[in-house]
């Protein structure tokens, strides 16, 4: 079996908080060379391991790249988001990053599995968390089990809790510094030690989120089954949290505005691509930035 590419603890066990990808994207808009001097800690006025969470962070949510030589530049999403919403205000920019780190295998590969593969409907503690996602990644990287630290996968199990935990659940403080914009998401809640998944409020979720997710596939493969987008790797019923009833409701509301074809007669329930032919990944931000679609 070939061995994919993977990463653990890749955050120095620091999870995502409020104002990192503010203040490291601005460091980065300023000095390409931002990470060369003491890993950053000192332009970031942060710890040495904690300038490397947010480098780490940075990257994984595909806002910067780092092409060798150039050292650490802005994506065309990183521009974007400093440029429209630097301090994620806008719940689409959080839904937004969500996606591209739940998605990012090689850079967070617990968070990819923990969306797709795990299907926990009812409370799980870490150490439940923990079993399953040892034993998913023993499958899809086709490491040894004795090579795995299993130490770096119980931090990567307690960053993604402490990241996704909802505002509000139990022992939460408001003026804690180390929540993580993604706690505003809802995907999770906490009641003592145990943990529920949950389903996201719909009216929090711009349905250009769906499109981001299934348009190069869509357009690629030129149609898409609705189980698939419900069920199928990074797919929104997975990334998102949705049930398939959720996922069409989207899809509806895409289709009546033009951006895909939805055809449900004789079964087929497939979707194919309409106007979102002609459309990049970066026309859909400008569109809710621009289009006054703002939550």
């Amino acid at each position: 079996m070939t061995k994919r590419k993977y990463k653990l603890k890749g955050h120095e066990s620091f999870i995502l908080r409020d104002g990192w990808l503010t203040k490291g994207l601005r460091a980065v808009a300023n000095d390409a060379r931002v990470f060369s001097n003491n890993s950053g800690a000192d332009a970031l006025g942060v710890g040495t391991n904690m300038a490397k969470a947010i480098r780490y962070w940075m990257k994984t949510a595909k806002l910067t790249e780092e092409p060798a030589t150039k050292g650490v530049l802005l994506t065309n999403l990183g521009r974007m988001v400093l440029e429209e919403d630097p301090y994620l205000e806008d719940i689409f920019t959080v839904w937004l990053i969500h996606c591209n780190i739940a998605c990012n295998y090689e850079q967070a590969t617990l968070w990819n599995l923990f969306f797709n593969e795990i299907n926990l409907t009812s409370a799980f503690t870490r150490d439940d968390l923990f079993k399953l996602e040892k034993e998913l990644f023993i499958r899809s990287t086709g490491e040894d089990a004795e090579k795995i630290s299993e130490r770096s996968m119980r931090d990567d199990c307690a960053a993604i809790l402490a990241m996704y935990t909802a505002k509000g659940s139990q022992e939460d403080d408001p003026e804690d510094k180390k929540i993580s914009p993604f706690a505003e998401l809802g995907l999770i809640v906490r009641n003592n030690d145990k943990f529920v998944r949950q389903r996201p409020m719909l009216n929090r979720i711009d349905p250009l989120i769906i499109l981001y997710l299934i348009m190069d596939e869509l357009n690629t493969k030129g149609s898409l089954q609705i189980d698939y987008v419900t069920d199928g790797l990074n797919m929104p019923g997975k990334i998102l949290n949705l049930n398939r009833i959720m996922v069409n409701d989207f899809l509806d509301t895409l289709q009546n505005k033009g951006y895909i074809i939805v055809n449900r007669t004789a079964g087929l329930d497939i979707i194919y691509p309409g106007q979102c032919k002609n459309f990049t990944h970066m026309d859909l931000l400008e569109m809710h930035y621009e289009g006054g679609t703002r939550s």
